[in-house]
Parts: C-alpha cells; structure tokens; sequence
C-alpha cells in the first residue's frame, strides 16, 4: 500500500511490478541480476483517485501513460532491486501529489497604454529599418 497523502491512498492490486535487467555499465553483475523496476499502475481503474486528478495526472504522465489508461514508470538508477522498487513507489506518490493539485484559472487582462506603445513604436522603427532596403541605385 502507498500513501500518497491523508486522503489517497494506492492499494496493493492497483500496482504490479515487473524487475528486468538494467541497461548501462554494471560488470558481470548488470548481466545475472534483474535489478531494473517497471512499476504499471491501473489509474484508470483506480476508485480512490478522482476524475479530475486521473485526467491531470494523464497529461503529467504524458507517454509513460498507456492507451488502457495504466501508468508505467521504469526505474534503473541504482544497482540495488529494492532501492530501485522504492524510487519508483516514490516517483508514483509525487506524480499522483502533482495531479492532486487544482491549477490556478488564468486572469486575463488588458494590455497597459505603455506597452501599446511601445508596441507600436517598435512596429514604426522596423518599418523604418524596411522601407530604407532596396535596390542600389548606380550613383558612382
């Protein structure tokens, strides 16, 4: 069980994890031992996540999110299989922590008359600048 904060909490059923062989240098050892973590979370199917936090937490997730609606998270950092389980349940909490939080709505406002102008002025000068271009009139 993982717990995400006071109200979320990941059951055992919704995560399964798969150990591989881990790519990168490591010896003799990275060839005999399954010390990589492939950590798959059912979010879709989670009950204890709502639907507003699964639909941010898709869009966090971008391609590590799976088209049956599963979160997969592969972990190889360190040599060790359980240290490697244990970032991954980690890197899982902060992902489900990130989409618990509701985005601030975006006011829009007007532009201010300073940068109207400075707009404009900007536009002027340039304009300036294109109109002096063109062709070289023989006057040597």
């Amino acid at each position: 069980m993982i717990q995400v904060n006071d109200d979320i909490t990941i059951e055992d059923w919704e995560v399964t994890e798969q150990f591989t062989r881990s790519s990168g240098p490591g010896g003799q050892n990275v060839n005999k031992v399954s010390t990589a973590v492939e950590l798959r979370f059912e979010a879709a199917r989670s009950p204890n996540l709502s639907g507003p936090v699964k639909a941010r937490l898709k869009r966090l997730a971008g391609r590590k999110w799976t088209s049956e609606g599963a979160l997969i998270l592969r972990v190889e950092d360190t040599r060790s299989q359980a240290r490697n389980r244990e970032i991954a349940r980690e890197r899982l909490a902060e992902l489900i922590l990130q989409a618990t939080h509701t985005p601030k709505r975006r006011i829009a406002t007007r532009p201010t008359l300073g940068s109207k102008r400075r707009r404009l002025d900007a536009k002027t000068r340039r304009s300036g600048v294109k109109a002096t271009r063109g062709k070289v009139t023989g006057e040597e």
